[in-house]
């Protein structure tokens, strides 16, 4: 199975990296053609801060995002012992941990490195797993932390970013194309306005959609039970589906960090959903815990 894994998370890595630099190139480009030499710079900057906004505060936004309080083990003890049993078999440092007060099953991790780590869980996911299935959730959200998902989310984030913010400056400022040529007529400027956001907001939740597919094979390769995330994922998806949480800017911003997407994702919502559809994340669970000769119970359909 690790052999297994580590192919399947090799490819999801080359990947992620072609994503990231086809949304780079998306930016230089509209950037150029917006704003010539000028457009570069301003992307080049509004990358470097936004990007490090995100990278340095990505577990404040977050914790603040779901009210997630810290919690002591006294008062979580079988949490404390699970996070603390996979973080020593990754070699990795105790994270830090809280628990939002959402009776809505979810959970998410944060923190740019294993050293400045939190795993969240809300209450509602405390109610309907049973041991064995958060034990799944939280090899899922620290394989996040060790796959350094905060940092390319980030770098995502930051690029996409840059598109919306050509969109809403070219309406403004006299951009004025490269340094040769006149700017770009007003037809193709409106066309390039709407699909350039567009194409950034779909490459970005491409890599959101591959990085959860990620930390679920390798969150079941540190807990070893497959299964036990699959039918944890089950549990969550009714739960998310049944008692949605509403959108606000904070919660959005943040939603891509959750194991499941805390709103309800149905017909044309669903393509611009954070998360992979359950179905499918359930499928390969199965289909990896049948690389093990375990027994596979019927998934999510």
């Amino acid at each position: 199975m690790l052999k297994e894994s580590n192919v399947h998370s090799h490819h999801n890595g080359l990947k992620t990296a072609a994503l990231l630099g086809l949304l780079t190139g998306l930016i230089l480009a509209v950037g150029y053609w917006l704003g010539g030499s000028t457009g570069l710079v301003i992307a080049v900057i509004f990358s470097l801060v936004t990007n490090a906004v995100s990278y340095f505060f990505s577990d404040k936004i977050a914790l603040r995002a779901m009210g997630a309080q810290p919690v002591s083990e006294a008062e979580f003890p079988a949490l404390y012992q699970i996070v603390r049993e996979l973080a020593h078999q990754a070699g990795q440092p105790m994270p830090r941990l809280y628990v939002s007060p959402s009776t809505q099953p979810n959970a998410f991790a944060t923190g740019r490195d294993p050293e400045h780590a939190a795993v969240a869980v809300t209450v509602g996911i405390t109610r309907i797993l049973d041991t064995r299935e958060l034990r799944g959730v939280i090899g899922h959200e620290l394989s996040h932390v060790y796959n350094r998902d905060i940092l390319i989310s980030s770098v995502a984030g930051a690029l996409a970013g840059i598109i919306t913010m050509f969109a809403q400056l070219a309406i403004f400022l006299p951009f004025g194309g490269s340094d040769d040529e006149d700017g770009p007529n007003p037809a193709s400027l409106l066309l390039m306005l709407i699909l350039g956001p567009l194409a950034a907001s779909v490459v970005q939740l491409a890599i959101s959609r591959n990085r959860e597919f990620q930390a679920d094979a390798s969150g079941a390769t540190l807990t070893g039970d497959p299964l036990a995330l699959a039918s944890a994922l089950e549990k969550i998806h009714y739960g998310t589906q049944r008692a949605p949480l509403p959108a606000d800017g904070q919660l959005t911003s943040a939603a891509h960090l959750m194991i499941a997407n805390p709103f309800r994702s149905e017909g044309i919502a669903a393509l611009f959903s954070t998360h992979p559809p359950m179905a499918e994340r359930i499928r390969r669970l199965h289909e990896q815990a049948s690389l093990t000769g375990g027994a596979a119970r019927p998934y999510l359909r």
